[in-house]
């Protein structure tokens, strides 16, 4: 199981597959071998080789319990630890959610390293108080009432290797995660240096999707897809989405 160091926090990343290296981001509780499970590895293996990151907090990498462990240059140079371990100087970037929003936070600290960013289901808006306070009552609960208003929301039942990876989530990382003050706040001071081709895709019932669309056409090269009565699940509808990730990259693979 291979890591990276970044200040003496461990960032966990698996590679797979051969051809010009993808960072793939998961989302917030997530973990990177969702991205097996839903079926992109093989989607996207063959011509890309995959760098498949858990962030701080998530999956197998270190769980900081203190929110000043959560600040976004800190949460850019997990990234670049791993792609620096790898010899790697620049890559096209895939996120989800949160991973979509690390897009913007690695476009802040370090768009040289990256040569083009498809961003799903999110915005560089400020998070919602409600919506931290939502979580952070829900990490008090517990992951087991989080597993239920996930099925039950999206109505997906969860494979029991998924639902045992998001019961073993540690809560006070989490909460020191959604408490960090600077990730929740608004990402548009990146905007000027995404002039990179960038793909934004949401579904409509999004939240996040006005946000979405307002930041897709204040980027210079910039496409945006939506899926109609679809909310924040887009990434669990593999075969909708990955037509348009595969051909976006496939305009941008010889950059």
């Amino acid at each position: 199981m291979p890591y990276a160091n970044n200040q003496g926090v461990k960032i966990r990343y698996e590679i797979e597959g051969s051809g010009s290296p993808l960072v793939l981001v998961h989302g917030l509780l997530g973990y990177l071998e969702q991205w097996f499970e839903l079926g992109y590895v093989d989607s996207l293996k063959k011509e890309f080789t995959l760098i498949l990151v858990d962030l701080r907090g998530h999956g197998c990498s270190d769980k900081p319990r203190n929110p000043e462990a959560y600040k976004t240059k800190l949460l850019a140079t997990d990234v670049i630890s791993v792609m620096d371990n790898l010899n790697i100087s620049k890559a096209h970037f895939l996120g989800y959610s949160l991973g979509g929003r690390m897009a913007f936070i690695l476009a802040k600290y370090a768009p040289e390293r990256f040569h083009s960013f498809i961003i799903g289901g999110a915005s560089p808006d400020p998070r919602p108080r409600a919506r931290v306070h939502w979580l952070l009552q829900l990490f008090k609960k517990g992951m087991g009432t989080y597993v239920e208003l996930f099925e039950k929301d999206r109505g997906l039942e969860l494979t029991p290797q998924a639902r045992a990876k998001i019961l073993s989530n540690d809560t006070e990382a989490l909460t020191a995660f959604v408490s960090a003050k600077e990730w929740r706040t608004n990402l548009e001071d990146a905007l000027p240096n995404m002039t990179m081709p960038c793909l934004l895709f949401i579904g409509e019932a999004d939240p996040s999707y006005g946000g979405a669309k307002k930041c897709a056409n204040l980027l210079p090269n910039a496409e945006f897809v939506s899926f109609p009565g679809l909310g924040h699940d887009v990434d669990y509808q593999s075969h909708l989405v990955l037509p348009h990730i595969k051909r976006f990259l496939k305009s941008v693979a010889s950059v």
